[in-house]
């Protein structure tokens, strides 16, 4: 993803579908899944989509995004997060609030 990206809501049917746009400037949906907040800072969770909107089946990975705030009250800019040990905790956040909602594999990474 682009270290920054604009977030773009769906109508009503698809509430839960962020669009963001790739490096290339390519539009990627995703599933909204949550928001954690790590150290004073927010993180998006979100689960890539296909086309039709259903969640990919490419080895269900998340994204984790971070949040930052922008001039608009509107829009949200979503950051690249590179560092492991960050994305690690966040996703284990994830997992630990969602652990009775989502069939975690012990081999999926953020």
């Amino acid at each position: 993803m682009d270290n920054e990206n604009s977030n773009e809501i769906m109508g009503d049917e698809l509430d839960n579908i962020i669009i963001l746009n790739d490096e290339d400037g390519k539009e990627v949906r995703f599933e909204f899944l949550d928001i954690v907040e790590l150290d004073s800072e927010e993180y998006v969770v979100l689960l890539p989509v296909n086309e039709e909107g259903e969640e990919e089946i490419d080895g269900g990975e998340v994204v984790i995004l971070k949040i930052e705030d922008t001039d608009s009250e509107e829009e949200e800019s979503y950051v690249s997060v590179d560092d492991e040990a960050v994305l690690n905790k966040v996703f284990d956040m994830f997992k630990e609030k969602f652990k009775d909602e989502f069939n975690f594999s012990e081999d999926e990474e953020a």
